[in-house]
C-alpha cells in the first residue's frame, strides 16, 4: 500500500499559525480564484490566487499519522495562515475502512488522501466525489501521463497526485554490515547468500519484518508478493495479475508466494527480535526495523517512507547507521524493477473554500514545500527542483522513480478493486502468516473475492 500507509497515533489536529506581521489576510469574498478578494502583501502575496475565504474551514481525512502528520500540517502552515482557511487534519489507523464508512452515511470529509487508486474508483462509484476544479487540472503538465491515469476513473480524471514513494528498498545497517564485513547484494541470488551467510554466523538474523497496521493488517505481506512477482516475470505478467486476467491461483503467482514463504517465512531467517514467523503477523510495520538498531537483525523490506519511523538522530546515510539498497530482481533479465506508490486527494465538496485548498495542494510550491520540511517524502509533481531533495534516501527514491530504464509499477495491491486489495488480499496474507495457511487455499480465498 500504499501506501502510503504510514501510521503511529492517530492525532487530529488543526492547524492555526501565525506568521510576520508583513502578510495580511484576506476578508472572505466567497469568490472562487481570489480575483475579488483583498489584495495579500509581503510574503502571502504569492498565495493571491487561493484568497477570498478567510475564516472559513476545510475538513482533511488521511492515512497518515504522528510524526508524519507533523511535517504535513507543517507544509501548508503560511497557506493556511496568509489565505485564513483553516484546515483540519484528521489521521485514522482504520482510514481504508472508515473512509467509504463516513462516506456512505453522509459524514465525508471535504478532502481524503487516498493511497489507493481501487478506493478512489470506490469511492468515485459511490457518486460523492466531486471533479476537480479548472486550476487543478490545468496542473497536468506537472505529471507524468501514468501517474495522472492513477488518480482517474475510467478515464475521467478526479484526484491529484500528490507523494510518490519507492517501495523496492531494502533497509540495513552500513556500520553493521562493514563490522560484519558483508556486502550490499546485488542479485536476488546475491541476496539469498547473504541471507545464509547471516543466518550462520548465529549473531542475528537476516530478516525482520512485521504486518500489523490496524484494520489494514497485511499490506506490507502484499508488497513483499508485488516485489516478486515484477521482479521476477516483469511488467507485463504483472499488469494481468493486477486485473485478475491472471489469477492468484495461477502457476506463476503461486510460485511467487513460495519465494516469498522462502524469504519471509523461512525460519531459520525471521523474524528477529520478535519471535517466530507467526510473529510477523503480530508486529507491526512501524516497529518491525527497530532489531536492526539493536543489531538483532541485518535486513527490512519497506518503502522510502519508512524513514520516518527511525528515532530521531539516528544516522541515515551510505555510512550510517541506516541506509537502504534496491531490492534486486529475482530474474535477472527483468530490467530494474521498480514498484511504487502514491497518494491522490479527492474532494467530497465543491465549496470555493475546498477547491482552493485542493488547486493549492496540486501546485509545484506545495510540492516544494512538502520536501522541504519532510524528509523521506517524494513528490509526484515533475515541478519540484530536485536539488531540494538533501536526504539521502530522497536522492534515492527519487533517482529510481524517475530511472527510464526501470520496469516502473505502482502497488498493485492499491490498484486492485478495494475489496480486495484493501480488503480480501490482506486478510488471506496475514492469514497465511499469522496461522500458517497454505499457499494454495490463500490464493484460492483471493480469487473468490474478487468482484464479479
Amino acid at each position: 500500500m500504499t501506501t502510503g500507509r504510514r501510521r503511529l497515533l492517530a492525532v487530529p489536529a488543526v492547524l492555526a499559525l501565525a506568521l510576520t506581521a508583513a502578510c495580511s489576510n484576506s476578508s472572505s469574498s466567497g469568490g472562487g480564484s481570489g480575483s475579488s478578494a483583498a489584495a495579500l502583501t509581503g510574503d502571502c502575496a504569492k498565495y493571491q490566487a487561493y484568497a477570498g475565504h478567510s475564516g472559513t474551514k476545510v475538513s482533511m481525512y488521511a492515512s497518515i499519522l504522528a510524526p508524519e502528520s507533523d511535517s504535513l500540517e507543517k507544509s501548508w502552515a503560511d497557506f493556511s495562515s496568509c489565505t485564513g482557511i483553516k484546515i483540519v487534519y484528521e489521521g485514522s489507523n482504520d482510514f481504508e475502512s472508515q473512509l467509504p464508512v463516513r462516506v456512505a452515511g453522509g459524514n465525508a470529509p471535504d478532502l481524503a488522501i487516498i493511497p489507493q487508486p481501487g478506493l478512489l474508483a470506490q469511492m468515485v462509484k459511490s457518486g460523492k466525489v466531486v471533479k476537480p476544479p479548472q486550476q487543478t487540472v490545468d496542473q497536468e503538465n506537472k505529471w507524468s501521463p501514468i501517474w495522472k491515469t492513477y488518480g482517474s476513473v475510467n478515464g475521467t480524471f478526479y484526484a491529484a497526485p500528490m507523494s510518490a514513494n519507492m517501495k523496492s528498498l531494502v533497509w540495513y545497517s552500513p556500520k553493521a554490515f562493514k563490522a560484519a564485513g558483508y556486502e550490499v547484494p546485488k542479485t536476488w541470488a546475491d541476496l539469498t547468500a547473504l541471507s545464509d551467510k547471516i543466518a550462520r554466523a548465529g549473531a542475528m538474523k537476516p530478516w525482520c519484518g512485521g504486518i500489523g497496521s490496524g484494520t489494514a493488517t497485511g499490506w506490507p505481506a502484499t508488497d513483499w508478493l508485488e516485489e516478486v512477482v515484477l521482479g521476477s516475470y516483469g511488467g507485463d505478467v504483472y499488469d494481468q495479475w493486477v486485473s485478475h486476467k491472471v489469477k492468484f491461483s495461477d502457476e506463476k503467482i503461486t510460485t511467487a508466494m513460495k519465494t516469498v514463504a522462502d524469504w519471509m517465512q523461512n525460519p531459520a531467517w525471521v523474524n528477529a527480535g520478535f519471535g517466530d514467523v507467526k510473529s510477523i503477523a503480530t508486529t507491526t510495520f512501524q516497529d518491525a526495523g527497530t532489531p536492526i538498531l539493536q543489531n538483532k537483525c541485518g535486513m527490512l523490506q519497506q518503502a522510502s517512507f519508512y524513514r520516518a519511523q527511525w528515532p530521531k538522530g539516528t544516522d541515515i546515510g551510505p555510512d550510517g547507521d541506516i541506509f537502504a539498497f534496491r531490492l534486486p530482481a529475482v530474474n535477472p533479465q527483468v530490467t530494474s524493477p521498480v514498484e511504487g506508490g502514491g497518494e491522490f486527494a479527492a474532494a467530497f465538496s465543491d465549496r470555493p473554500e475546498v477547491q482552493a485548498v485542493q488547486n493549492y495542494l496540486s501546485s509545484s510550491d506545495w510540492a516544494s514545500s512538502r520536501v522541504k520540511v519532510s524528509p523521506g517524502w517524494v513528490s509526484a509533481n515533475q515541478g519540484v527542483d530536485k536539488s531540494l531533495y538533501t536526504d539521502p534516501i530522497d536522492k534515492l527514491s527519487a533517482d529510481a522513480l524517475t530511472d527510464p530504464a526501470a520496469t516502473f509499477r505502482f502497488d498493485g495491491s492499491d490498484l486492485m478493486p478495494a475489496a480486495i486489495g484493501a480488503g480480501a488480499e490482506w486478510k488471506a496474507l496475514t492469514a497465511w502468516f499469522a496461522e500458517g495457511q497454505s499457499i494454495q487455499k490463500t490464493a484460492a480465498d483471493i480469487d473468490a473475492a474478487w468482484p464479479q
